[in-house]
């Protein structure tokens, strides 16, 4: 008795033509292999099978009633991308195997067929689909990891998800508490994309009014409103061939929300005062820490907008679900902020990850990264001062600091941590001072003052300045 591929055990088929007898044939055939089989009868019944569930790969009669086998290459092509077609041919059909190729099948046999060669075409079908998944899950991992830290299995698999969608042009709603990292992930499927080389824009849906919200993401014709001293494209106009990040799409307006179902249904915007719509290529992701279905059901949001927001739900745990990610995290945000405040080489006491393990981070990774840049600006020089976390500390757990220690006097603490804020809103606004000032909320005569205090002033990389 032979032993079956174990590479292959387990892979799903799906087996379409209108002949009883050729179906149990492949199925039995196939199934010798270890291969998961389901049979349809012609094209419709194999669409709404794969509507149900989806199969790596299909195995397709070309001539059948109802829909021939050309018609369900297509339809699986347009609409299941990942699914591997092979196609069956009549002897002398050649022509027909080869138009079936081009149209995007993997390969052809064909009837009647010598078992040896209809597995070896199987055979390196689904070894296809399974460097397929690989690629995946790897390319997944990769564009994650650029923007994210993590080792828990939970985010590994977010990742295999990331790296599935992100060549997949459709939209994307992401979901999670607040300070997960909704932003970051909506950065790595953007990189893996097809659009990572067109226009990347965010918008926060809470920042503006229902007014000045609508106009800014479609725009407005001069004269429009108060205020609108010239015509502007909108935000999906200055995404056109990109992507738009709608952050917190559960605070839009009834009537943003309108014209949001319009571009994601016809692909058109069309600005605040004008009577004319524009088309407009544009990848939607929205991201949100509400529940979108509570608003549904008090009314709050449109149900039609939802389910065209709902395509692919990417759904990000909370920092307390995967406390493995913890420590590397901690350890990320110790190594970048002991470099950003000249604290190098710090002393990290084994106590600092028991005090991080016992919190429950209400404020997941931003509170943790918080935390950790309020550590290491605040604490002395000889060591980490670990009261300055959050929480209490474990009975019977030793205080990092000895008693004597003498610590940095307030002022000095707070000019560290004041420096490390500039620092940021340089390198956030991209080396632009002016709109450092904005985000830090001061003027940017006072900016030019801080930056000649802490030495930053000069063409500072560290400070984004060019």
């Amino acid at each position: 008795m032979s032993e079956q591929p174990e590479r292959r055990g387990g892979a799903r088929v799906l087996v379409v033509d209108d002949d009883p007898g050729v179906r149990y044939t492949l199925r039995e055939i196939l199934a010798s292999e270890g291969l998961e089989v389901e049979e349809a009868a012609d094209g419709e019944a194999a669409l709404e099978k794969l509507g149900a569930q989806p199969f790596p790969l299909v195995l397709t009669d070309l001539r059948m009633p109802r829909l021939d086998g050309m018609a369900l290459l297509r339809r699986i092509t347009a609409g299941h991308p990942a699914t591997r077609v092979v196609v069956i041919t009549a002897h002398g059909s050649e022509r027909q195997a080869v138009e079936a190729v081009k149209a995007g099948a993997y390969d052809y046999f064909k009837k009647p067929f010598e078992t040896e060669e209809l597995l070896a075409v199987v055979r390196r079908a689904v070894e296809a689909v399974r460097l397929a998944d690989e690629n995946e899950r790897l390319a997944g991992e990769l564009a994650l990891a650029r923007s994210m830290v993590f080792s828990s299995e939970a985010m590994r698999r977010l990742a295999v998800l990331v790296g599935r969608v992100a060549p997949r042009d459709v939209t994307v709603l992401i979901t999670g508490e607040s300070g997960t990292g909704k932003e970051r992930v909506a950065e790595a499927i953007v990189r893996a994309s097809r659009r990572a080389g067109g226009p990347f824009v965010r918008f926060n849906c809470a920042a503006l009014s229902p007014e000045l919200a609508e106009a800014e993401l479609f725009g407005h014709v001069k004269g429009a409103f108060t205020g609108a001293v010239r015509s502007r494209p909108g935000l999906f106009g200055e995404a056109d061939g990109g992507t738009i990040l709608l952050d917190e799409v559960g605070e839009l307006a009834a009537p943003a929300q309108g014209k949001l179902l319009r571009v994601l249904q016809e692909g058109e915007v069309r600005p605040v005062g004008d009577e004319k719509a524009r088309t407009v290529d544009v990848r939607v992701i929205a991201a949100t820490h509400r529940d979108l279905q509570e608003l549904v059901r008090a009314g709050r949001f449109r149900e039609d907008l939802y389910y065209r927001l709902d395509v692919v739900h990417l759904s990000i745990p909370p920092l307390r679900d995967r406390p493995e990610d913890i420590p590397v995290l901690a350890r990320h945000f110790l190594e970048r902020f002991a470099d950003r405040f000249g604290a190098s080489p710090l002393h990290v006491p084994p106590a600092l990850f028991d005090r991080l393990a016992a919190h429950r981070w209400p404020g997941n990774v931003r509170e943790l990264e918080n935390a950790i840049e309020g550590l290491v600006a605040l604490s002395p020089p000889d060591g980490l001062d670990l009261s300055l976390l959050p929480g209490e500390p474990a009975a019977g757990s030793p205080e990092a600091p000895a008693a004597e220690s003498a610590p940095l006097p307030l002022k000095q603490r707070v000019e560290a941590y004041e420096r490390g804020l500039i620092v940021d809103a340089l390198r956030a606004a991209h080396g632009n001072r002016s709109e450092a000032a904005r985000r830090l909320g001061m003027s940017r005569v006072t900016l030019h003052d801080k930056l000649r205090k802490y030495g930053l002033a000069g063409g500072d990389e560290e400070a984004g300045e060019r």
